[in-house]
């Protein structure tokens, strides 16, 4: 199989599984970032040399992997952020994780962040923003989203304005505390992405929240040579 073949099926698997509905954003960029490096890495491999399958093998197998952190990285600073962020959570029911492309994932659930259809701040969720916000501080480099969730409870004209209240209150916030607002980034999404049935009083619960992501990205680095 030559390398114009491993990358067309590379590409539609990505846009098969990037079409799934119930797919995070997240989980698009990652599987679309691991579809494009495949076919680069393929190419790139097809091309360095003789053994030109094999080379196209590999290379989509590094490219794919490349491409699925999306050029984020993990670095001592963004371990320390999620250490410091761990212990200032503890207890409030907010989560902290590392996810699969490198970002650290604050996860406010809307019931300890934000009274019930209001998007005012809890007295609880402000020393979990100082915390960032101080953690933001001694990694300069690090790119901020905000997205707030609802469940599916009330309609789309409620539900949109709301999530993007919070996601700009919690914001706007960070702001406050001494975080350039040209790094931080906002939206709602309402109850487009549920991360479970809202089929529960339970599950409703969940999928109301507002994400915090924390990014650091890659310098821009120059593409290798093939080799002669």
């Amino acid at each position: 199989m030559n390398q114009f073949k491993i990358g067309a099926l590379v590409l539609a698997v990505t846009v098969t599984a990037t079409g799934c509905a119930d797919m995070s954003e997240t989980q698009k960029g990652t599987a679309m970032g691991a579809g494009a490096g495949a076919v680069l890495g393929g190419l790139v491999g097809g091309i360095a040399g003789p053994g030109g399958a094999k080379r196209t093998a590999i290379g989509a197998g590094i490219g794919a992997a490349i491409g699925a952190v999306g050029g984020n990285i993990w670095s001592n600073r963004m371990e320390a952020q999620k250490k410091a962020m761990e212990q200032a959570t503890q207890g409030t029911g907010v989560q902290v994780s590392q996810t699969a492309d490198n970002r650290l994932k604050v996860n406010i659930p809307a019931d300890t962040g934000f009274a019930t259809g209001k998007a005012d701040l809890n007295p609880t969720l402000r020393p979990v923003l100082d915390q960032l916000a101080s953690s933001l501080a001694q990694n300069p480099a690090a790119l901020v989203e905000v997205y707030g969730h609802t469940d599916n409870t009330g309609n789309d004209a409620i539900n949109g304005p709301l999530s993007r209240q919070r996601a700009q209150n919690v914001s706007n916030y960070l702001s406050s505390r001494g975080v350039a607002s040209n790094r931080i980034t906002s939206d709602g999404l309402g109850s487009s992405q549920p991360l479970v049935a809202n089929d529960t009083a339970a599950n409703r619960a969940i999928n109301r929240r507002a994400e915090i992501y924390v990014r650091e990205q890659t310098p821009p680095q120059q593409a290798p040579q093939a080799a002669r």
